[in-house]
């Protein structure tokens, strides 16, 4: 039976997998590189090496063939050993045995088994589908011709001297129309009138209101003239009574409607709450819907509170 298609699989997930009375095949993990000189990108490689030295029975080969074959472990391991016999007997004759995708596998001069691996086997998971690939560099392509280019550059034109004159031209004449319009206009004017700083003005204004202080004196002496002194008598105190509020005079208005139907809706709303809605009409010609009425303001306030709850925004109206 050959055993190298169980061989190859165990190579992808083990770095070491143990033919027993043979010898271990190793997995050596290569870094991606690149080949100046060829200008070659290889990607990263697990490249397989082989130490007859290892040549214990680990179990690994053996339990994979078993489970795999659906035979017990010591089937799996006859099979292994007849299989390392055979090919011990053709290495010996000389002949040079082949692993596909592996390696090869001949005796030496010295009589010694030696390995020649695969080349394009890799048995990198993280490179599955990548391959090396050349790319050479650009022949003619020097930087330094593209930065003197950028350097040598032409200037930015300046813009000429007829440009600027004709746009002086324009923006000087609408820039005085725009200082003039609101000096000769009352555009911009103030509509509080300031106190003059004239100084006869002022003195106008200082005459005219002595004279009307000495009038108001002059009134005001005669008034006191004919004024008769009177006894002051004690005054008993009048102690003033609370008045009493008329009954229902605040409302806890809920809101306050244009149209009619939608005052009639909260209505409705406030009567499946339990309250006995009225529906006023203001005077301004909206509708409002009063949930309810009370005879001072400490209840009506009271009241409110709990309707806000359902209803924000209710407020108190006080009957005029």
């Amino acid at each position: 039976m050959d055993i190298t298609a169980f061989i190859r699989e165990l190579l992808f997930g083990h770095d070491c997998v143990i033919v027993p009375g043979f010898g271990g095949f190793i997995g050596n993990y290569t870094p991606a590189r690149i080949d100046k000189s060829s200008g070659t990108f290889y990607p990263p490689v697990k490249q397989i090496s082989f130490n007859r030295n290892l040549n214990h029975n680990d179990g690994l080969l053996v339990g994979r063939i078993s489970g795999s074959a659906n035979i017990n472990y010591g089937d799996a391991r006859n099979l292994v050993e007849e299989f390392v016999a055979d090919l011990r007997r053709k290495i010996e004759k000389g002949e040079k045995v082949v692993f596909d995708n592996i390696g090869s596998f001949i005796n030496n001069q010295e009589g010694n088994i030696q390995f020649e691996p695969d080349r394009n086997a890799n048995y990198h998971l993280d490179s599955y589908g990548l391959e090396s690939f050349q790319c050479l560099p650009l022949e003619g392509y020097d930087v330094r011709k593209r930065i003197v280019r950028h350097i040598g550059k032409d200037p930015v034109k300046q813009a000429s001297l007829k440009k600027i004159l004709w746009r002086a031209a324009v923006i000087i004449p609408l820039l005085a129309i725009i200082v003039a319009v609101p000096l000769k206009t009352d555009l911009f004017k103030s509509k509080i009138e300031a106190t003059t700083m004239n100084p006869l003005v002022t003195a106008e204004f200082e005459h005219n209101k002595i004279a009307v202080d000495q009038n108001v004196k002059d009134d005001s002496s005669n008034i006191a003239e004919n004024i008769s002194p009177v006894l002051e008598e004690p005054v008993t105190p009048v102690i003033i009574e609370p008045v009493v509020s008329e009954g229902n005079s605040y409302f806890v208005i809920t809101g306050s409607f244009r149209l009619e139907e939608n005052a009639i809706s909260q209505g409705n709303l406030l009567k499946a709450e339990g309250f006995a809605p009225e529906i006023v009409s203001a005077g301004n010609g909206f509708y409002r819907v009063c949930a309810i009425m009370c005879n001072d303001l400490n209840t009506a306030l009271s009241k409110k509170d709990s309707i806000a709850q359902k209803f924000p925004g209710s407020w108190i109206s006080r009957k005029r």
